[in-house]
């Protein structure tokens, strides 16, 4: 320990270690993330109870899994052991979901991460979270900025603005770094689509590649961010590796407005040449889901300016490599 200086030692009395702790990492985002990190040669802790996660997200990845909840204060320290970055990304991610039982939102989003940042505390871990575009909630400003007023509409929103309320205050009172990193409706593979809480263009696949009509929730005017996986996990990446102080929330999104019809119409346009004589079916049209916003359109621009946050892959592109990992998981299908 004679060559340790005292910067590299923890509260915990543990050696700083490179170490990267990914909450919530068996799930949909969380894999991207660790596929990135470990493909970076960096060492990775996942910790995730599988309540939604899935292990098989994992496979391949030289990671350390620590089962168990991050509403699990004692589950919570055992994975920060030795840990200098943490990306919490663990909770329940569904608007639906939390208005049938937001005491398990609230739980598993706000009490979650009041555990991570308290552990991160004493692990001295640079933390960035996870946080909603859900907390601008319907506004009439369309491009949403990260100075406007919150206005979260579900006890999901709502949940995850208070892991943002404690984020800011840990790092007011206790001077750790802090990014909050606002994600607008992300999409890509490994995102489950057989779910009633899927996310709408890996439902929208499914739905297609199986011959079944999708349902569209609302008249379809609907519009959204939707950003390819892969753009938002270098963007969390960026984040990670930077040096700012306190607290900093920016949004990660492309700053595109796509309505819900729309992406019917492009993702049929996809899966058109696959179904032989058959033409896409039509959607179902169903009513508006209880908290949903009408729009939800990003500025980017701080994500930019702090962090260099600038995507690779677009809308389009990220379209098609998802269509194309959907298809290739039904059977007879090639990856043409």
């Amino acid at each position: 320990m004679s060559d340790v200086l005292p910067g590299d030692v923890n509260e915990a009395g543990d050696v700083k270690s490179g170490r990267v702790l990914v909450t919530g990492g068996a799930g949909f985002i969380g894999s991207h993330v660790c596929e990135l990190l470990t493909g970076q040669g960096r060492a990775v802790v996942v910790l995730d109870d599988f309540c939604t996660g899935r292990r098989d997200n994992l496979a391949g990845m030289p990671v350390e899994v620590v089962e168990g909840s991050v509403a699990d204060p004692a589950a919570v320290a055992a994975a920060m052991r030795g840990v200098d970055k943490v990306v919490h990304l663990a909770a329940l991610p569904s608007v639906v979901r939390s208005v049938e039982d937001p005491l398990a939102t609230h739980h598993a989003c706000a009490t979650g991460t009041l555990n991570v940042l308290h552990a991160a505390r004493i692990a001295g871990a640079r933390v960035v979270y996870a946080g909603s575009s859900s907390a601008y909630g319907d506004q009439d400003v369309l491009v949403k900025h990260e100075q406007l007023r919150e206005d979260p509409l579900s006890p999901y929103a709502a949940a995850k603005l208070a892991g943002e309320l404690y984020c800011r205050s840990f790092a007011r009172v206790y001077g750790m770094q802090v990014v909050v990193t606002r994600f607008f409706n992300v999409f890509g593979p490994r995102q489950t689509a057989d779910s009633p809480y899927s996310g709408v263009v890996a439902a929208f696949c499914h739905a297609l590649l199986s011959g079944r009509a999708p349902r569209i929730d609302g008249d379809g005017g609907q519009s959204r961010d939707f950003t390819y996986v892969e753009d938002v996990v270098e963007g969390v990446r960026q984040c990670l590796d930077a040096a700012t102080p306190g607290c900093t929330t920016v949004n990660l999104a492309y700053g595109q407005a796509t309505t819900v019809r729309e992406l019917y119409d492009h993702l049929a346009a996809l899966a058109a040449p696959h179904l032989g004589d058959r033409q896409p079916p039509a959607p179902l049209m169903a009513p508006p889901r209880a908290g949903d916003v009408r729009h939800s359109l990003a500025d980017a621009s701080a994500a930019r300016r702090l962090f260099g946050f600038a995507p690779r892959h677009g809308l389009v592109a990220g379209l098609q490599h998802t269509f194309d990992w959907y298809r290739s998981l039904v059977p007879g299908a090639s990856r043409s």
